[in-house]
């Protein structure tokens, strides 16, 4: 086999690929024979009849086109190999030349990885945030576990209030008409949670147990069902039942009952610890993610599209695939969010293209730096992932080889590394201590 390879373009390669003409007769002769088992030749006991008689009844071409369909994928694959080049599409073939007694010739266009041009990648003094966490912060996080723990005490005579949580049957209506979906029995509902169509809650306060009332609300314009999206709606609604949180003390028994401690001093200890831990890494994974963003914008790389296609078409198969596990197709999901296939590719191309960069660009500082893992040091993280998981390392390995995944596994830990090196090389010695933490932006632990 001969292969010639030419650079059409930045990211495009032409390999011309010949096939010897011996080995294309041997195919054509092979097919000869498959093809006199399968036809019925007068004058012939099946499977016996001769080449020449077998080209007069299905044709020389049609030989010579079947023989060429299975030399093509192989000869390919060994071009690829032979030429050291990383193809991220599928190629476009066009045959040249198929004829028997010549050499089989053909061409496979086809893109490759692109080559990245690294910007600078160290040296980039960027502050990592300071971990704070507050005493209101504390404070909050006890908040919340009272409201968790809280009581809830039925109210028979009196009328519903923020907070409360109902009990309803409820069923709407539009235009006189009831709607699918509209309906429901003994639902709970916490007022003010924001669970049902705006509006819909608020009616509810000052309602009594046994009362019956109408609710009149507009579905929102960007409500995922379009029969109902923008439409005026009448829910007929019974009030069956009104019950209210009663607090706890926070108190030394709260603490005794909500967790291991005998006091509420060692809760708030232990809550603030676990904050501080939580923020810690939070802070970190930030740091990071904001020093790899900065070099993958400092470097230069042209994408193939075959490859970026290849990327959303990933993307949306594991969408449906997640989907497929809650029931819904991709179909039925594409309807709830208003869209369609179109746009939801889109909106997965800018996802793509930066998941692509950004491999393509710590790879190369890999690369570079000379940071690669050896088989102890995939076998250790192995044993760290398994041991995480509560799973053997032997079916750790067995799940991640029949996944096809054991590369990717490989690789993600030499990212890892090139990420350490990163955040080593440009992480600034001055803290941010401008930014103060705000609640929400704490992960919250137990």
């Amino acid at each position: 086999m001969v292969v010639k390879v030419d650079k059409i373009e930045k990211n495009k390669v032409s390999l011309e690929i010949v096939v010897g003409a011996d080995e294309f007769s041997s195919a054509i002769n092979r097919t000869a024979k498959k093809v006199a088992g399968e036809i019925n030749v007068p004058g012939f006991r099946k499977g016996k009849a001769p080449r020449h008689i077998i080209e007069r009844y299905v044709g020389k071409d049609y030989l010579e086109k079947e023989a060429m369909e299975p030399l093509i994928g192989p000869a390919y694959v060994k071009a690829v190999e032979e030429s050291a080049i990383w193809p991220v599409s599928r190629p476009e073939v066009e045959v040249i030349q198929a004829e028997d007694g010549k050499d089989l010739i053909f061409k496979a266009l086809v893109e490759v990885k692109p080559e990245v041009e690294l910007g600078q990648y160290t040296g980039l003094e960027i502050p990592k945030a300071t971990v704070e966490v507050t005493e209101e912060q504390i404070e909050e996080e006890l908040k919340r576990r009272q409201e968790m723990h809280a009581k809830l005490i039925p109210v028979d005579d009196g009328e519903v209030l923020d907070k409360d949580i109902v009990t309803i049957d409820f069923e709407g209506f539009i235009d006189g008409v009831a709607f699918e979906g509209g309906k429901g029995e003994d639902h709970d509902l916490a007022i003010g949670s924001g669970t049902f169509i705006p509006g819909f809650e608020e009616q509810l306060i000052g309602a009594r147990k046994d009362q019956e009332l109408d609710v009149n609300v507009p579905f929102p314009d960007e409500y995922h069902s379009k029969e109902l999206a923008g439409k005026d709606a009448l829910f007929k609604v019974k009030v069956k039942a009104i019950k209210r949180k009663e607090l706890v003390p926070l108190d030394d028994e709260f603490a005794k009952d909500v967790s291991e401690f005998d006091t509420l001093n060692e809760l708030r200890e232990d809550i603030k610890e676990k904050m501080i831990t939580s923020t810690e890494m939070k802070i970190s994974n930030e740091h990071r993610a904001e020093i790899v963003k900065k070099v993958v914008d400092n470097a230069s790389v042209e994408l193939p599209e075959g490859m970026i296609q290849n990327r959303i078409e990933a993307l949306i198969q594991d969408l449906g695939t997640n989907l497929s596990y809650q029931g819904v197709t991709i179909e039925q999901y594409y309807s709830y969010i208003n869209s369609n296939k179109e746009e939801v590719y889109e909106n997965y191309r800018v996802q793509a293209v930066e998941s692509i960069k950004t491999e393509l660009v710590l790879e190369a500082i890999a690369n570079k730096e000379g940071i690669t893992v050896s088989d102890e040091d995939v076998e250790k993280e192995m044993e760290k992932l398994a041991e995480n998981h509560g799973r053997k390392i032997e079916e750790l390995k067995e799940a991640l080889t029949a996944r096809g995944e054991l590369d990717w596994f490989k690789i993600g830990i030499v990212s890892d590394r090139t990420i350490d090196l990163l955040v080593e090389k440009n992480s600034s010695n001055k803290k941010d201590t401008g930014e103060q933490l705000e609640n929400n932006d704490i992960e919250k632990k137990e």
